[in-house]
C-alpha cells in the first residue's frame, strides 16, 4: 500500500492541527476566565459591604463632630457672656456622652461583623 501526500495535503493537515491546538488553548482560557470572574465578583461584594460600613460610620462620626463643635461653640459663647456656663457644660457633657456611645457602638459592631477577604 502506497500513500501519496502532496504539499497541498500536508498544508491542510498542518492547518487543521493548528486549529485544534488553538481550540484547546481557547477552552483553557475561557475556563480560567470563568474562575477569575467568580473571584472578582466575591471581591466586589466584599468591597460593597466595606463601603456601606464606612459610609455608615462616616455619618455617625459627622454627627458626633457636629455635637462636639456645637458644645465648643457653646463654651465660646459662655466665655463671651452670652450663655450660662452651666448650659455650656451640659452641652459639652452631652456631646462627650454621644461620642462615647458612638465609640462603644463601633467597638461592638467591629466584634460582631468580621469580614474575611481571601
Amino acid at each position: 500500500m502506497e500513500v501519496v501526500l502532496t504539499l497541498k495535503d500536508l498544508g491542510f493537515i498542518l492547518i487543521v492541527t493548528c486549529v485544534v491546538v488553538l481550540l484547546i488553548y481557547c477552552i483553557s482560557l475561557i475556563k480560567n476566565l470563568v474562575v477569575t470572574v467568580k473571584h472578582t465578583n466575591k471581591i466586589l461584594e466584599d468591597t460593597q459591604i466595606i463601603t456601606d460600613i464606612a459610609a455608615e460610620r462616616t455619618k455617625e462620626v459627622n454627627e458626633a463632630v457636629g455635637d462636639l463643635s456645637g458644645a465648643i461653640g457653646g463654651i465660646a459663647e459662655a466665655i463671651k457672656g452670652n450663655q450660662s456656663i452651666a448650659a455650656a457644660l451640659s452641652t459639652l457633657v452631652n456631646s462627650i456622652n454621644s461620642l462615647k456611645n458612638l465609640i462603644l457602638k463601633m467597638k461592638n459592631q467591629g466584634e460582631s461583623s468580621n469580614v474575611d477577604i481571601e
